[in-house]
């Protein structure tokens, strides 16, 4: 019975010790060994052995990257303004032994870190700068608490800004100033394009005034073409009549008093204060007219043959 006692309290002992020298470290983890309370070494992902009773885990650190939020608080910038600003600090640990004997309480340290260089940042920059360049806030911000963690084996990977709130009265006024912008480009944009619709009217009516005047000075032309054309013809059947009535030709003489006759007859029909036509009663006169005229006009046709074939006038 002594002995089962013995062997019992043998391989709880033997348990204790085995527990207390093997470890496993899980992934993304690292764990400092400390014998007899100094750092000796770092146990990395994986199974480990330890000293019994000598050698124990002191630190168990997560090397993967890890989020700290930065609180709110309020920020007098260079111009005296207050704004509301909270951030994110993005960390990764990379010596773990740094992190874990060269600071007490590491996130604690990089958020108090954070909060003081926020205000330093921001409180250097005017209200605008602080509003519009957040971007360089943020690359400042990542320079100087990077290399301030640096000795205690860890590394910034980013620094955030997630808001920036100035009061509500300076959010009103700011809102104002931008509907007055807004209305003052709505108005330079709008008189920029009346201008642009005068510009193009203007060309447009130069355009058609030019075209007109093309028109018009081709129409006179034309007209005064056909008017030297008329005299032209009008001059050639006078000096042909001149020519008949000098060679005795009756139906010629005739011919020429039946067109004056005809002239002074359709201008005394055309006359406005004329309300009664008169109707010739020589109607034969007319007839005679019109046979002359025929006569005259084959007489003419006859004569260029005549030339050509050399005949005598039969008249």
């Amino acid at each position: 019975m002594g002995g089962n006692v013995v062997l019992m309290i043998f391989v709880v002992l033997a348990l204790i010790v085995a527990f207390s020298a093997i470890k496993a470290v899980p992934q993304g983890r690292q764990w400092t060994v400390e014998r007899f309370g100094r750092f000796t070494r770092v146990l990395r992902p994986g199974i480990a052995f330890l000293i019994p009773f000598i050698d124990r885990v002191g630190r168990r650190l997560s090397m993967m990257e890890t989020v700290l939020d930065v609180p709110r608080q309020e920020v007098i910038t260079k111009d005296n303004a207050i704004v509301a600003v909270d951030a994110v600090v993005f960390i990764q640990v990379i010596d773990a032994a740094k992190a874990a004997y060269e600071v007490e309480n590491l996130n604690v340290a990089i958020l108090n870190l954070a909060l003081t260089n926020v205000r330093t940042v921001v409180g250097s920059m005017d209200l605008d700068e602080v509003l519009s360049q957040r971007d360089q806030i943020n690359a400042r911000l990542l320079s100087v608490i990077d290399a301030a963690t640096h000795p205690w084996g860890v590394k910034v990977t980013r620094i955030e800004i997630k808001d920036l709130a100035p009061p509500p009265d300076l959010t009103a006024s700011m809102a104002r100033q931008m509907k007055a912008e807004r209305e003052r480009r709505a108005v330079i944009l709008e008189a920029e394009g009346e201008r642009q619709a005068a510009i193009l009217r203007a060309e447009g009516e130069k355009q058609s005034a030019i075209l007109q005047a093309e028109g018009r000075r081709e129409a006179a032309f034309r007209d005064a073409e056909a008017r030297e054309r008329s005299a032209q013809a009008e001059a050639q059947a006078t000096a042909d009549v001149s020519k008949a009535i000098a060679a005795g030709d009756v139906n010629a003489i005739n011919y020429f008093l039946g067109q004056k006759y005809i002239e002074a007859f359709g201008k005394l029909a055309e006359s406005p204060q004329q309300r009664t036509v008169i109707v010739p009663a020589d109607l034969a006169g007319l007839a005679g007219f019109a046979e002359s005229l025929k006569a005259l006009i084959e007489k003419g046709r006859e004569a260029p043959a005549r030339s050509r074939t050399g005949a005598p006038p039969t008249g």
